[in-house]
């Protein structure tokens, strides 16, 4: 009942928001036939699909043959500037762009590949999702991956009031109420950018990311000069000698662990997305060679989506709270179960200038030896 709901919902925003065929529409939203569609939702609504066609879009203008665009929504405050800087300080060339307020980037789920282009309508408490035609039978996977690349399930409310509570955080809680922590839109993709980002800087380690893209990316049509490139996929990379990797310019022990990482998740014994275990997951993470404490968590806060992910060993944590690993630890157990918001606010506070959740300081600097960057 609850899946059929999710499809009828889904439905009901492509009747309203796009021009799409009903038939397409029914396949989209994880239908059989179009005569299950028709059924169910005469059976729910008590009316036909193509009644709905007649309500105002609100949109606006229809998209092109090429494109549509859905809205996803949010509860307000929400910090778009800064995580499209977060974003947009990680973006690998050809993958991911951003381009003033839209965040660009190319996807590949299952057989359908394309583009997707995001900006906020603040006024209305949504984000506007332009995707190209390609990625139509991909919808309902696409919307959940952004919704969890944008953390639009967010309570800022509730989840600014707790933190608030700790005189370390309530300033930074009150200057950015509507702080968001970024997910992952690939897990693949993200433990390649976390792998590349030890103890160097956030730039550097986009360099490398762009590298790596153009190097085992496939090549991607979109009619946007910035994107050019799908990301590499853990099944293409699990055959792919660590060797080959390193010749890129990437320290040896890394390329390894891309190595050992791809070949985890494509033989199904490493799931990073939201819904694994955490504990399970950073456990497996560790077992596996260049991967230590701070990238197994970092990877369990954005690709699980775990919300009270911490990382007591962080140099910026520890340069914002004046104590060592342990006394953080202790510090941050009143923070649960948010912990992972409480570490994008100290990684903020850390760079006023830039006013977003920017990541840590390696951003502008290079990280001590033996500390990660911010991935």
């Amino acid at each position: 009942e609850l899946i059929l709901t999710r499809r009828l919902l889904l439905a009901k925003q492509l009747l309203t928001e796009t021009t799409l065929p009903v038939t397409e529409i029914a396949f989209a939203s994880g239908f059989g036939s179009l005569r299950r569609f028709n059924d169910a939702f005469s059976r729910r609504y008590g009316l036909p699909p193509s009644r709905l066609r007649k309500a105002a879009d609100p949109l606006g203008p229809k998209a092109d043959a090429d494109s549509l665009t859905l809205q996803l929504s949010y509860r307000p405050p929400f910090d778009w500037k800064g995580i499209l800087a977060f974003l947009g300080a990680r973006a690998a060339a050809g993958v991911e762009a951003v381009d003033g307020d839209r965040y660009l980037r190319t996807a590949r789920l299952g057989s359908a590949s394309g583009w997707i282009s995001v900006r906020e309508r603040a006024d209305r408490n949504v984000l506007l999702v332009t995707l190209s035609h390609s990625l139509t039978p991909a919808v309902p996977a696409l919307l959940g991956r952004l919704r969890h690349l944008f953390d639009l399930g967010a309570r800022p409310d509730l989840i600014g009031a707790h933190l608030a509570q700790d005189p370390l955080l309530a300033p930074a809680v009150a200057d950015c109420p509507g702080l968001r922590v970024p997910g992952a839109f690939d897990g693949f993709e993200l433990a390649v950018r976390a792998v590349l980002g030890q103890q160097i800087s956030v730039g550097a380690a986009t360099e490398l990311a762009g590298r790596f893209a153009a190097a085992f990316g496939d090549p991607i049509a979109t009619g946007h000069p910035a994107l050019s490139r799908l990301a590499p996929t853990a099944a293409r990379i699990a055959d792919t000698p660590g060797e080959r990797i390193a010749e890129l310019g990437i320290i040896r022990q890394r390329a390894h662990a891309i190595a050992a990482i791809a070949k985890e998740m494509a033989d199904g014994r490493l799931r990073l997305e939201p819904g694994a275990d955490p504990d399970e997951v950073i456990a497996r993470l560790r077992a596996l060679p260049g991967i230590g404490e701070w990238t197994a968590g970092y990877l369990a806060m954005r690709a699980l989506r775990w919300p009270d992910a911490f990382l007591p060993t962080d140099l910026v944590v520890r340069n914002r709270t004046g104590l060592d690993a342990d006394a953080i630890a202790a510090r941050a157990a009143a923070w649960s179960p948010w912990r992972s918001y409480a570490l994008l606010h100290l990684w903020r506070s850390d760079r006023p200038d830039l006013r977003s959740a920017s990541g840590t300081a390696a951003s502008s600097r290079r990280a001590r030896p033996g500390l990660p960057a911010a991935g």
